[in-house]
């Protein structure tokens, strides 16, 4: 009888045990942890806001000629994430638009609803850049999308040749 008794309460455990893990209910929800997307507004302190601002000028001008509304600038976080951008460009020397998703979304968990990027490197002028960006036809029509804002990071690399991301969004 202690046989017994030993696989009852063994086999009794081992139904209990299997009900609690496998039991589920409203309460018993797994939790992602959500994407940080905190960032350093100060970075948007280290773009060359002389080129940003000839460049903000330069697009409008293209804008306005086209009977688009222009575009304002951005110094919180479209520069700051612009900024971050480039500087990684700058690491890698070379242009891209890697992670463009995760600027994308944290502009938007920031209130926007579309966002757009152009980047660039090696134009000494804001006229070159705006030039290059409206002769190619993507970049083309970045600038000439449906946004209202614009963040800049504009940081020459070490040899003082400059790298240019410029965020595009709308509200």
């Amino acid at each position: 009888m202690s046989q017994i008794m030993k696989l009852f309460k063994t086999s009794l455990l081992a139904i209990v045990l299997l009900f609690t893990v496998a039991s589920c209910s409203k309460d018993d929800s797994i939790t992602l942890d959500e994407a940080d997307y905190t960032i350093n507004l100060n970075l948007a302190h280290e773009t060359n806001w002389e080129l940003a601002d000839e460049i903000l000028v330069l697009v409008n001008e293209h804008r306005s000629s086209l009977d688009l509304p222009i575009i304002e600038r951005d110094q919180q976080y479209a520069s700051a994430y612009a900024v971050q951008h480039t500087n990684y460009m700058i690491d890698l020397n070379r242009i891209n638009h890697d992670n463009f998703g995760e600027r994308s979304e944290a502009l938007k968990q920031n209130g926007a609803i579309r966002v757009g990027e152009n980047v660039a490197n090696g134009y000494e002028t804001a006229e070159a850049v705006v030039f290059a960006w409206l002769n190619s036809p993507t970049h083309k029509h970045v600038i000439e999308g449906n946004y209202t804002h614009s963040g800049f990071g504009i940081i020459p690399n070490e040899n003082g040749s400059y790298f240019f991301t410029q965020l595009f969004y709308s509200k």
